[in-house]
């Protein structure tokens, strides 16, 4: 069953609960349109598929719990911001803070993406098909990035766990980050997330960036 939900003239508060309520019915798909000026849709769902067609706004898939939440245009800023588990997925550009605070789940953007992306990443997968913009991976504790574009200044900066891969160039890395040499079994894994998503890029061009310490504040 699919649900189509038009949020123009709605507000947060009656569109999230007409989601929740689509979901409580057994509705598969949540399809809602018209909904740019809204902060906040989709936030803390535990199930469902919410397809958003068209842009939206701030803190969209924030908390997400389990739900598979897909952005038909761009999204703003704060992109599943403390996200625990599930699917985002934005087809097109991510403002600042994308995938930020995550505990863990899957965030896929096919554009662009903002400063500060995966900042405090504790858990999650982040895969950019386009480039990204300064202080990514800023006191990352865990994780992966997949930044198949290019990168701007202080990636990685002061991260103490995870991995970030890049498969353009980078203007800079932060405190207490180093590259290190891809092995095999990093390129077998980004084969599967690039064939998963179908982009184009080559694997061995991608390069890795790894913590210097897991202690970098203690001398």
């Amino acid at each position: 069953m699919e649900y189509k939900i038009d949020a123009s003239n709605k507000d947060l508060k009656l569109v999230n609960s007409e989601i929740r309520k689509a979901i409580k019915n057994g509705a598969r798909r949540i399809i809602v349109e018209n909904a740019s000026h809204i902060h906040g849709l989709a936030a803390g769902l535990k199930r469902g598929t919410v397809i958003i067609n068209g842009d939206v706004g701030d803190y969209v898939a924030a908390l997400n719990d389990g739900a598979t939440i897909i952005i038909n245009g761009n999204a703003g800023k704060f992109l599943a911001d403390n996200m625990t588990k599930g699917t985002v997925i934005v087809n097109g550009n991510a403002g600042y803070g994308a995938a930020e605070y995550c505990y863990g789940g899957l965030v896929v953007i096919r554009g662009d993406a903002g400063d500060f992306l995966g900042a405090l990443n504790k858990g999650a997968t982040i895969l950019v098909a386009g480039n990204a913009g300064n202080d990514v991976g800023t006191y990352m504790v865990g994780g992966e990035m997949i930044i198949v574009g290019d990168v701007g200044e202080n990636v990685g900066n002061w991260f103490i766990r995870g991995s970030i891969f890049v498969g353009g160039k980078w203007q800079s890395i932060g405190h207490n980050c180093k590259e290190i040499s891809v092995e095999s079994e990093d390129i077998r894994k980004l084969e599967r997330y690039l064939s998963k998503y179908n982009i184009d890029a080559n694997p061995r061009k991608f390069k890795k960036l790894v913590p210097l310490s897991v202690k970098p504040f203690y001398k």
